[in-house]
């Protein structure tokens, strides 16, 4: 059974159309799959400010963002969130960690989001991560062993947050080595939370903010989920979509997520009794 939540309230979004990717998107998902998504949060305007400013306004979403992925968890149900920015998974992932202690993360990004307050530019997506780990206090929770993190497709990472990532014990995989033997290297025989920022990808493919050259291929995505065990797979955290004013755009964005995604829904015919 699949848990479609989507998040549309602001959590540090910098892009006016990061909400309205996320809906599209979930809205795509209810249609092939027959979904009734959890609609969570109200739109509101973008804007480029500090993590001391937008964690404190995101935290009535974060916390029920959490909520959310502990009912879907403990009812055991595979989650699926759409989420507007990275930060959201401030309030998600050390749910996780609580709810399932053994879980590996696969953190699919093109940057590392390991910095913390004291470390890099002050933008809350910048931290995420890290914060999950327990490297700095976000007042959501911090249990996640770094041992458990597992960097897939990183690779704009600051000297500063490298060293912090090398320190703490994060495994890092370049794009090049994403393969399904890497990945069942990472993972083990651990359940697995899977979180991915479309900036990961080649840019081209999915419109998003912060994009870094020399990315995954939508095919290389697809290789994870096709390799996990499905039995394994507890959620999948999809984030930072940037819609675009031209529809076309959206429209192949939105398609090659939906095949890269495809492998966490199964066959169409085994959802029928959700």
């Amino acid at each position: 059974m699949i848990e479609l939540i989507v998040s549309q309230g602001r959590v540090a979004d910098r892009k006016p159309r990061m909400i309205e990717g996320a809906a599209r998107l979930a809205r795509a998902l209810e249609e092939r799959y027959g979904l009734t998504g959890r609609w969570i949060g109200e739109p509101a305007p973008a804007a480029v400010d500090d993590w001391s400013v937008s964690l404190p306004q995101a935290e009535g979403q974060l916390r029920a963002l959490g909520r959310a992925v502990g009912d879907g968890i403990r009812a055991g149900r595979r989650t699926v969130l759409v989420s507007n920015t990275c930060p959201a998974s401030i309030g998600t992932l050390p749910v996780v960690a609580r709810e399932v202690p053994d879980a590996v993360v696969l953190y699919i990004d093109g940057h590392g989001d390991f910095n913390t307050p004291a470390t890099g530019t002050g933008y809350l997506g910048g931290m995420v991560l890290s914060a999950a780990c327990g490297l700095w206090d976000s007042g959501h929770g911090g249990g996640l062993p770094a041992s458990q993190a597992v960097l897939v497709g990183a690779r704009d990472i600051d000297e500063g947050e490298a060293e912090l990532i090398a320190t703490a014990g994060v495994r890092v995989v370049p794009p090049a080595e994403t393969t399904a033997e890497t990945i069942l290297d990472a993972i083990g025989d651990r359940p697995v939370w899977v979180h991915i920022d479309w900036d990961v990808l080649e840019p081209g493919h999915v419109p998003a903010d912060y994009t870094v050259p020399d990315g995954l291929l939508p095919e290389q995505i697809r290789t994870v989920f096709e390799t996990i065990p499905a039995d394994r797979l507890l959620g999948v955290e999809l984030a930072e979509f940037d819609a675009s004013p031209d529809e076309a755009l959206n429209e192949r964005a939105v398609a090659v997520i939906l095949d890269i995604v495809a492998p966490v829904f199964g066959p169409v015919e085994a959802l029928a009794g959700r």
